[in-house]
């Protein structure tokens, strides 16, 4: 069993950057791929970014603006967010896999509470 807690969401206007912070407790968080995922208003939760031991995935439209980084010793995931678009809103999700990386919401696990971004123009 793992346990997320995201973080760092709020408002911010067009441009600007924040950082999410997805905490993890519970059984050996090294085991796990842990992924950003986020959902707008009446669409569907989507793939944002992943980090599975050395490597990074990321969608296409966060490419060069989002960076996901690791601590495992503070068993804490981050997303940086940089140059924010307003289609960037949505709620943030990170999720837990015990397997390799996939970037389909099914194949996880584990999921947090979310933590809200809204980029306003």
């Amino acid at each position: 069993q793992v346990q997320l807690v995201e973080s760092g969401g709020r408002l911010v206007q067009a441009g600007g950057s924040l950082r999410l912070s997805c905490a993890a407790s519970g059984r050996t968080f090294n085991d796990y791929v842990i992924s950003w995922f986020r959902q707008a208003p009446g669409k569907e939760r989507k793939f944002v970014a992943a980090r599975s031991g050395f490597s990074s995935y990321y969608v296409d439209s966060v490419k060069g603006r989002f960076t996901i980084s690791r601590d495992n010793d503070k068993n804490t995931v981050y997303l940086q967010m940089n140059t924010l678009k307003p289609e960037d809103t949505a709620v943030y999700f990170c999720a837990a896999r015990a397997s390799r990386f996939s970037a389909a919401v099914s194949a996880y696990e584990y999921w947090g509470q979310g933590t809200q971004v809204t980029v306003s123009s």
